[in-house]
């Protein structure tokens, strides 16, 4: 299959890529600007292309013809007809519906034929307070869930209605930090910057920043508060990366002290520039009780909205982020991918993808560490087995997920790498417990407190802990530069996005620049299945994955055997 290009495109919008085609890797790099990788099968690997990957791929200024350039030049077998049509409308469609402001009104307005095909969708009526032929009035309280339900019908709508300009906040970003080190801006992160404030209605003002682990999200965000100088609610994962996100702003801009507040944990404090978790905001008494702590949107008069993990917007935030489409809204992530397919909210009610960084293209510019990828995959102990095969779908995961054998790997790859700063990640607490006391290391889970969880990370950060435990609390927004091997027991199905955030503790920059992922998988169950789709992201940023079968040897040594690269 190597004649021709490397891409073959179907009338569907399925494009199978050949990797081992000669211009394998330039294909996938554009493949991977306007369409989604859907599964792997030994060479081939499928894409699909979608209106929303096409306007995402437009908004970070691609155009219809960079798309079919692009994929002629690398088509086998050419484009059909019928996917040409389909990349083309959707491309016709971006740009035609804009939101304005006139005369303190909220507009939609768009040319006589597209504002024709929307009076046909019942769904619209109830927002719209008056109607022209090229001009509608809407409800401003509907400014967020219209462009939620034009982007499902199909038309992405360019907001430039404006922002309003929030509680004035003097801050700038320091030359040096207090430690005497300067503090500049990458170019890659200037760029983001400037394509957040720009304002040429291709959603200047409000958008996405989708950068790998360790390439400076948090940077972006900062660097965005300076340049909006308004005060600004920071939406975060966790009482750990609040604090982490506090003392960056402390450090790196002129912000006081009093003026940088904590909203979770024991924490109530409303200030110029308040950091709250998702957690807080979508905590109530029962599930008949109102929000309690949503009121914090409406607390201040916030020029900016940081949503820090926009991947994990809870459907509550998802709904008070509908309704505050005047504010400024900045979404950061470093791989928005959603199990529940909301990607199109996080993009209708956020903003468009304003700016994405490839993790081969960070990691080729020394900005991440170069990761190796290992599955490995043990058979399941005969006594486990007609257990296995006795138990329902879930149970048959957390019997495969809690293979014994899996703690006796663990420890031989730790020895293997010993000295080097070790996470052994796991889903299960009776694993972790187990885990913890046969490596003899410290054990991070939920039942941790804060304060217990910030001493461990430090103590981990300063090569005090060599080898640390961790549940899925360290998946997100924990900062542990130096982490250099990882090694997963198990995982939460088949979730790309916890694979990509596990993997994402590793990919600071180091001395080596390198890094080790083991990913341990029971075979033949129902894990090896969840392993596959696991792998979907990490294949679609460029990186191989090798599969090892391991075997008992001598002794309490297992042998490893790798059987398949991808």
């Amino acid at each position: 299959m190597k004649s021709g290009g490397a891409l073959i495109v179907q009338s569907d919008l399925t494009v199978l890529l050949d990797q081992s085609h000669g211009e394998g890797e330039a294909a996938r790099e554009l493949l991977h600007r306007f369409s989604d990788v859907v599964k792997k099968a030994g060479q081939l690997q499928t894409y699909r292309i979608s209106a929303l990957t096409v306007w995402n791929a437009i908004s970070s200024g691609m155009g219809y013809d960079d798309i079919m350039e692009g994929l002629r030049a690398h088509a086998r077998f050419g484009i059909p007809a019928a996917a040409e049509a389909s990349i083309k409308q959707w491309s016709i469609r971006f740009g035609r519906l804009m939101l304005s402001s006139r005369d303190g009104r909220l507009v939609l307005s768009g040319d006589e034929e597209i504002m024709g095909q929307l009076r046909s969708y019942a769904s619209l009526t109830d927002w719209v307070v008056q109607r022209s032929d090229e001009n509608w009035h809407i409800d401003p309280a509907c400014r967020g869930v219209l462009k939620q339900e034009l982007t499902k019908l199909g038309y992405p709508v360019l907001d430039s209605a404006g922002y309003k300009r929030g509680e004035a906040l003097a801050v700038q970003c320091r030359e040096l930090t207090p430690g005497g080190v300067p503090f500049r801006l990458r170019d890659y992160q200037r760029e983001a910057v400037e394509r957040f404030a720009a304002t040429d209605g291709f959603g200047g003002g409000s958008g996405v920043v989708v950068m790998p682990c360790g390439t400076g999200k948090t940077i972006v965000g900062i660097a965005a508060l300076v340049a909006t100088s308004a005060a600004t609610l920071i939406l975060t994962a966790s009482v750990t990366s609040a604090s982490q996100w506090k003392n960056e702003l402390l450090e790196r801009t002129t912000l006081g002290e009093d003026e940088v507040g904590l909203y979770g944990g024991t924490h109530r404090q409303v200030r110029p520039v308040t950091i709250a978790t998702y957690n807080i905001l979508t905590h109530r008494k029962s599930k008949v009780d109102a929000f309690s702590h949503m009121k914090l949107f409406s607390d201040r008069n916030w020029g900016l909205i940081i949503y820090d993990e926009v991947q994990l917007l809870p459907a509550p935030v998802f709904r008070m982020t509908a309704t505050i489409q005047a504010t400024r809204r900045l979404g950061l992530t470093a791989t928005l991918v959603r199990e529940d397919g909301c990607a199109e909210d996080v993009y209708s009610l956020i903003g468009p993808k304003l700016y994405e960084m490839q993790w081969k293209a960070a990691e080729g510019e020394g900005h991440i560490s170069t990761v190796h990828c290992t599955e490995i995959r043990l058979p399941l102990q005969k006594g486990r087995a007609s257990v296995y095969h006795a138990a329902n779908g879930r149970e048959r995961l957390r019997i495969a997920g809690e293979n014994p054998d899996k703690l006796d790997v663990a420890e031989q790859l730790a020895r293997q790498h010993e000295g080097m700063p070790t996470l052994v990640i796991g889903q299960y607490l009776s694993q972790l417990h187990e885990a913890a006391d046969k490596l003899n290391a410290p054990l991070l889970t939920g039942e941790v407190t804060h304060k217990e969880r910030a001493d461990i990370y430090e103590r981990f950060c300063n090569g005090e802990i060599k080898l640390l435990v961790v549940s899925k609390i360290a998946n997100l927004a924990v900062d542990l530069p130096d982490a250099a091997v990882a090694i997963q027991l198990s995982g939460s199905f088949g979730s790309r996005q916890e694979e990509a955030q596990r993997i994402g503790r590793l990919l600071r920059p180091k001395l080596t620049n390198k890094a080790w992922f083991y990913s341990l998988v029971t075979e033949e169950t129902k894990e090896t299945e969840f392993a596959l789709k696991r792998q979907l992201f990490m294949l679609e940023q460029g990186y191989d994955y090798r599969q090892w079968r391991a075997s008992e040897g001598s002794g309490e040594q297992w042998t490893f055997q790798e059987v398949v690269r991808t």
